[in-house]
Protein backbone atom coordinates (compact mmCIF):
# COMPACT_ATOMS: atom_id res chain seq x y z
CA UNK A 1 0.00 0.00 0.00
CA UNK A 2 1.31 3.80 -0.69
CA UNK A 3 0.44 6.85 0.57
CA UNK A 4 -2.11 7.31 -2.98
CA UNK A 5 -4.78 4.41 -1.71
CA UNK A 6 -5.23 6.35 1.46
CA UNK A 7 -7.74 9.45 1.56
CA UNK A 8 -6.11 12.80 1.21
CA UNK A 9 -6.45 14.71 4.31
CA UNK A 10 -4.44 15.68 7.22
CA UNK A 11 -5.88 13.19 9.62
CA UNK A 12 -4.57 10.64 7.38
CA UNK A 13 -0.96 11.29 7.14
CA UNK A 14 -0.26 10.92 10.22
CA UNK A 15 -1.87 7.73 10.45
CA UNK A 16 -0.26 6.31 7.63
CA UNK A 17 3.36 7.40 9.39
CA UNK A 18 1.88 5.24 12.37
CA UNK A 19 0.82 2.25 10.68
CA UNK A 20 4.39 2.04 8.02
CA UNK A 21 6.79 4.14 10.55
CA UNK A 22 5.72 3.61 13.80
CA UNK A 23 8.50 3.73 15.67
CA UNK A 24 10.63 6.25 13.48
CA UNK A 25 11.86 8.63 16.01
CA UNK A 26 10.96 12.08 15.85
CA UNK A 27 13.27 14.76 17.70
CA UNK A 28 12.75 18.21 18.93
CA UNK A 29 14.32 21.04 21.04
CA UNK A 30 12.59 22.93 23.33
CA UNK A 31 14.09 26.92 23.57
CA UNK A 32 15.51 25.86 26.85
CA UNK A 33 17.96 23.78 24.85
CA UNK A 34 15.75 20.01 26.06
CA UNK A 35 15.94 17.57 23.54
CA UNK A 36 12.34 15.74 23.37
CA UNK A 37 12.55 12.41 21.61
CA UNK A 38 8.81 10.48 20.31
CA UNK A 39 7.57 8.59 17.65
CA UNK A 40 5.10 8.78 14.60
CA UNK A 41 3.05 6.46 16.66
CA UNK A 42 2.80 8.12 20.36
CA UNK A 43 2.07 11.44 18.18
CA UNK A 44 -0.69 9.90 16.08
CA UNK A 45 -2.24 8.98 19.45
CA UNK A 46 -1.85 12.39 20.77
CA UNK A 47 -3.04 14.12 18.26
CA UNK A 48 -6.41 12.34 18.18
CA UNK A 49 -6.67 12.55 22.12
CA UNK A 50 -6.18 16.16 21.25
CA UNK A 51 -8.83 16.13 18.53
CA UNK A 52 -11.37 14.44 20.87
CA UNK A 53 -10.53 16.75 23.83
CA UNK A 54 -11.25 19.67 21.44
CA UNK A 55 -14.44 18.19 20.19
CA UNK A 56 -15.83 18.06 24.17
CA UNK A 57 -14.93 21.43 24.74
CA UNK A 58 -17.02 22.69 21.96
CA UNK A 59 -14.42 23.01 18.95
CA UNK A 60 -16.27 22.30 15.29
CA UNK A 61 -14.84 21.76 11.83
CA UNK A 62 -14.22 25.19 10.56
CA UNK A 63 -13.82 27.01 13.66
CA UNK A 64 -10.18 28.59 13.86
CA UNK A 65 -8.00 27.50 16.90
CA UNK A 66 -5.09 29.58 17.36
CA UNK A 67 -0.92 28.19 18.09
CA UNK A 68 0.85 31.20 19.47
CA UNK A 69 4.13 28.54 19.73
CA UNK A 70 7.31 27.00 19.02
CA UNK A 71 8.36 24.49 16.89
CA UNK A 72 7.95 21.60 18.65
CA UNK A 73 6.49 18.18 19.24
CA UNK A 74 3.63 19.83 20.66
CA UNK A 75 3.21 22.28 17.80
CA UNK A 76 3.28 18.69 15.57
CA UNK A 77 0.31 16.76 17.91
CA UNK A 78 -1.20 20.63 17.39
CA UNK A 79 -1.56 20.36 13.73
CA UNK A 80 -2.31 17.20 13.07
CA UNK A 81 -5.07 16.99 16.09
CA UNK A 82 -6.44 20.47 14.70
CA UNK A 83 -6.31 19.95 11.36
CA UNK A 84 -7.31 16.03 11.53
CA UNK A 85 -10.42 16.81 12.98
CA UNK A 86 -11.13 19.23 10.63
CA UNK A 87 -10.42 22.31 12.67
CA UNK A 88 -7.96 25.55 11.46
CA UNK A 89 -5.30 25.88 13.35
CA UNK A 90 -3.98 29.40 12.85
CA UNK A 91 -0.34 29.81 13.87
CA UNK A 92 0.22 33.55 14.93
CA UNK A 93 3.87 34.40 14.52
CA UNK A 94 4.66 35.84 18.30
CA UNK A 95 7.67 38.15 16.80
CA UNK A 96 5.34 40.58 15.87
CA UNK A 97 3.88 43.52 17.72
CA UNK A 98 0.71 42.61 20.37
CA UNK A 99 -1.69 45.25 18.34
CA UNK A 100 -0.82 42.67 15.64
CA UNK A 101 -1.06 39.77 17.54
CA UNK A 102 -4.77 41.11 18.16
CA UNK A 103 -6.04 42.41 15.38
CA UNK A 104 -4.81 38.64 13.83
CA UNK A 105 -6.47 36.57 16.74
CA UNK A 106 -9.55 39.15 16.27
CA UNK A 107 -9.53 38.91 12.46
CA UNK A 108 -9.28 34.81 12.74
CA UNK A 109 -12.20 34.12 15.10
CA UNK A 110 -9.65 32.01 17.44
CA UNK A 111 -12.19 30.28 19.83
CA UNK A 112 -9.40 29.00 21.86
CA UNK A 113 -5.73 29.39 21.34
CA UNK A 114 -2.38 26.78 22.41
CA UNK A 115 0.30 28.94 23.83
CA UNK A 116 3.79 27.70 25.37
CA UNK A 117 4.35 29.76 28.92
CA UNK A 118 7.35 31.75 27.69
CA UNK A 119 4.57 34.10 25.65
CA UNK A 120 2.50 34.51 29.54
CA UNK A 121 3.56 38.11 28.98
CA UNK A 122 2.15 38.54 25.95
CA UNK A 123 -1.01 37.12 26.64
CA UNK A 124 -0.97 38.97 29.87
CA UNK A 125 -0.85 42.48 27.59
CA UNK A 126 -3.58 41.17 24.85
CA UNK A 127 -6.27 38.73 26.11
CA UNK A 128 -8.82 41.26 27.19
CA UNK A 129 -8.72 42.77 23.85
CA UNK A 130 -9.73 39.04 22.41
CA UNK A 131 -13.23 38.61 22.88
CA UNK A 132 -13.89 35.72 20.21
CA UNK A 133 -11.70 33.40 22.45
CA UNK A 134 -13.15 31.66 24.80
CA UNK A 135 -9.92 29.62 26.13
CA UNK A 136 -6.01 29.82 26.49
CA UNK A 137 -4.08 26.59 27.21
CA UNK A 138 -0.85 26.60 28.06
CA UNK A 139 0.84 23.76 26.07
CA UNK A 140 3.01 22.12 29.03
CA UNK A 141 3.00 18.44 28.19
Amino acid sequence: MNMQDWSQNVASIIDYAEHIFPDVEVVTRELSGKITKSNYKNISIRARKLASALEKHGIKKEQCVGSLGLNTFRNMEMFYGISGMGAIMHTINFRLHPEQVVYLINHAENKLVFLEPVFAPLLEAIQDKCPTVDKYVFALC
